[in-house]
């Protein structure tokens, strides 16, 4: 029985510094939101939605295919669909109050770029581009760990490198992503990455490297990420500065998650924080200083969280 709690505590402790570090990944992507432009912008975008895939990759274990597919479209789009017409809905009403035009007005031929999502979607629903690129990754990602459930098996180079080389052509040759797909390529990458790093053995000497490859991407050495458009900087390097700077941060959760509890807190509730940070941002950002908005931009999903948990609602948002 002793061995029995010393197991679930452990679980639970691997669990909390996950969600720690998801409450710094979250935090991370308002704050690229918030500030728009300069030096803490390019800092927070050099990461901050490459971490979000290495976690989910880290936390993968495969999966009967077709169960797992149907869980995933299910539980994904199901949330995803009720906040994008929640939002719609929203901008109906305050745009006109505010004297301007809903983003969408011209019915049905808006219904067209609603369902195609993506790039289409922009102002406050320009996040939404996420959680499908996610769920189709994990989907093509859990196909192949059912294959080869070892991430370092050789088979998986047959499939990195020409997948490294679609991600980079894509961001290339297309400028329109339905749905978020154009990111599909580096997100199965990523996904990769976090599955393989939970078999590396940490070791000290890893942290001079991965600190110098962190700080490229910090301090704007090397150009900036802007996956939703599979705009990856320069080639290697920028992405290599994200999954760099993403490790030190997940260490660092694993470190603090006993002291952490707000970021824990934020990082349960971070996908509803993801799909309403952005539209409060458009809404308030006329009428707030910017440390305003980012607190309201935290807080008022994360209370909208906590409100849906406990109501039938949670059926379809959570």
């Amino acid at each position: 029985m002793e061995n029995r709690g010393h197991d679930d505590a452990k679980a639970q402790y691997r669990l909390d510094w996950v969600d720690v570090a998801r409450g710094i990944g979250i935090v991370a992507v308002v704050i690229g939101h918030v500030w728009t432009r300069g030096p803490l912008r390019d800092a927070m975008y050099s990461f901050h939605m490459p971490l979000f895939f290495l976690l989910s990759g880290l936390l993968s274990r495969p999966q009967p295919a077709w169960r797992f597919t149907r869980r995933q479209i299910v539980t994904q789009m199901r949330p995803y669909a009720a906040f994008l017409l929640l939002l719609i809905l929203v901008d109906q009403i305050v745009e006109p109050l505010k004297g301007g035009r809903p983003i969408f007005h011209q019915w049905p031929q808006d219904m067209l770029p609603i369902l195609l999502g993506g790039t289409w979607l922009r102002g406050p629903y320009t996040i939404f581009w996420f959680v499908p690129c996610l769920m189709m990754a994990r989907i093509l990602f859990n196909a192949v760990l059912r294959r080869w459930p070892d991430p370092l098996d050789r088979r998986w180079g047959w499939l990195l490198l020409p997948g490294l080389l679609l991600a980079y052509a894509v961001g290339l040759w297309f400028s329109v992503s339905p749905l978020g797909l154009l990111s599909v390529p580096m997100a199965f990458m990523l996904l990769w990455i976090g599955a393989a790093w939970q078999r590396v053995r940490w070791r000290n000497a890893m942290i001079g490297p991965l600190v110098l490859l962190a700080l490229a991407g910090l301090c704007g050495l090397v150009p900036t990420l802007n996956m939703k458009v599979a705009d990856y900087g320069w080639p290697i390097l920028s992405i290599a500065s994200a999954i760099a700077t993403s490790i030190l941060l997940m260490r660092l959760s694993a470190r603090i998650a006993p002291f952490a509890v707000p970021f824990a807190w934020l990082g349960r509730a971070s996908l509803v924080i993801m799909y309403l940070h952005v539209a409060i941002i458009h809404y308030l950002s006329p009428y707030i200083g910017k440390t305003w908005l980012l607190i309201a931009a935290l807080l008022a999903p994360f209370a909208l969280y906590h409100l849906i948990r406990v109501t039938p609602l949670r059926r379809i948002f959570l």
